[in-house]
């Protein structure tokens, strides 16, 4: 093993993991707060709720930039250096969001906020990068707990917060909560060395080349683009459905339904540890299979109460257990550019999920709740019908699974020596 190489079943100790867990929930959170407290921050601001509701298209617009041309950075850049200046400025964007005067202040600072909440993108292959082979799914699994977590229960915290003490209050605790990452990060994350050299403008091309010269990118993120795209349809209704008949839920009823996803995240660690042992390619398999699966129980959940959570919950273990095995993979393609092979992935897991929810809309109000769980289960299956083709392939290559696939198939384009100095 040579100098700066990590031993293959290295990892970082387990509280750095949990750190670096928590850290990612923390900062994916800012996209989710502002969701359940739309109508009274549009009472606050005088506005009217349609207004309210273009500060969570700004958020994800935000984010959308930072994955794009800040991600990126994290191959060229000093990853701790990285990290703590952008939650600096994502605490700054959330004082100036608490402090808002007027809806269009607002958007300003929630797009800023959103672009700063890139940075648990920066730090899950950061987190992969300090994790020698044979442990690296298993500890982005961990990683990607907590990010899934923080979706999880931010707008469950930001509903009881609000309720509580008023909206303006959810942005002065992330504030908090980003000052007190900026503090901790700075003091516990090692120094890493960039893996890029090239300038900046030639970085971010160079992410078009990667997702070009790599079919296993490529692949991932179709995977990743088509459960997320089943996840947004469900979650852009759900309200509908869940407030009217049978149900008639309130709001605080509907947001505890997002608590049912938490086996998703439960199972974000146990489909790491089947990477890492080999078993990504038939695990793939049955988590996109628990996707389809998902919209079968859903729809009989439009008149039961059981069958919806347990579609839920069916739901995210397929949709976050194909993450957690998509990034898995990707990150051992090449070791230069993890974080450019992130923002290539993450866009495709974006766009599919912002085409879900745009296409959910129109199919609700056209189809009802039949044709939302139809378009929720064709996306899913689609997914599985790419993944038969790939398995077919695969075979008659002679090629057992993605692990065991040679360079020409699998990463034609990768260095593949592992670790950090």
């Amino acid at each position: 093993m040579g100098a700066g190489e990590l031993a293959p079943d290295a990892q970082p100790i387990r509280w750095l993991q949990l750190v670096l867990a928590t850290a990612c929930g923390l900062a994916v959170a800012n996209l989710y707060y502002a969701q359940p407290i739309l109508a009274s921050l549009a009472h606050s601001l005088a506005t009217t709720p349609a207004r309210a509701a273009t500060v969570i298209t700004l958020a994800q617009a935000g984010y959308a930039v930072g994955l794009i041309f800040v991600v990126p950075l994290g191959d060229l850049a000093e990853r701790r250096r990285l990290v703590v200046g952008v939650l600096m400025l994502s605490a700054v964007a959330a004082a100036g969001t608490a402090l808002a005067p007027s809806i269009g202040v607002l958007d300003l600072t929630v797009c800023i906020l959103g672009l700063t909440s890139v940075v648990a993108q920066i730090l899950v292959p950061l987190a992969a990068d300090l994790s020698g082979e044979r442990v690296r799914g298993q500890v982005v699994g961990t990683v990607m707990t907590g990010l899934l977590l923080g979706i999880l229960l931010a707008r469950t915290v930001a509903g009881a917060l609000a309720q509580v003490a008023g909206w303006r209050s959810v942005f002065w605790l992330t504030c908090g909560l980003m000052a007190g990452l900026v503090v901790l990060l700075r003091t516990v994350l090692p120094v890493s060395r960039p893996r890029a050299t090239v300038a900046y403008p030639r970085l971010l091309g160079s992410v078009i080349g990667i997702f070009v010269s790599e079919p296993e990118l490529r692949r991932r993120g179709a995977y990743g683009a088509l459960v997320f795209a089943s996840f947004s349809v469900y979650w852009t209704v759900a309200a509908f459905k869940l407030s009217g008949p049978p149900y008639h839920f309130p709001n605080l009823i509907i947001g505890l339904f997002g608590l049912a996803g938490a086996a998703g995240a439960a199972c974000a660690s146990v489909a790491g540890r089947l990477a890492d042992r080999g078993h990504s390619a038939a695990a793939t398999g049955v988590f996109l299979a628990a996707t389809c699966i998902a919209f079968v129980f859903l729809f009989v959940g439009g008149s039961h109460l059981w069958a919806m959570v347990l579609g839920v919950v069916v739901l995210d273990l397929g949709v976050q257990g194909t993450q957690v095995t998509n990034q898995s993979i990707i990150y051992r393609l090449r070791d230069d550019a993890r974080s450019r092979l992130n923002t290539a992935y993450m866009v495709c897991f974006f766009a599919g999920g912002s085409v879900g929810s745009a296409v959910a809309g129109v199919v609700w109000t056209d189809a009802g709740w039949a044709g939302v769980c139809a378009l929720g289960a064709a996306a899913g299956a689609t997914g599985l019908v790419l993944w038969f083709r790939e398995q077919l392939a695969r075979r008659s290559a002679g090629v057992v699974s993605v692990e065991a696939a040679p360079a020409e198939l699998y990463q034609p384009g990768g260095a593949t020596a592992e670790g950090i100095s």
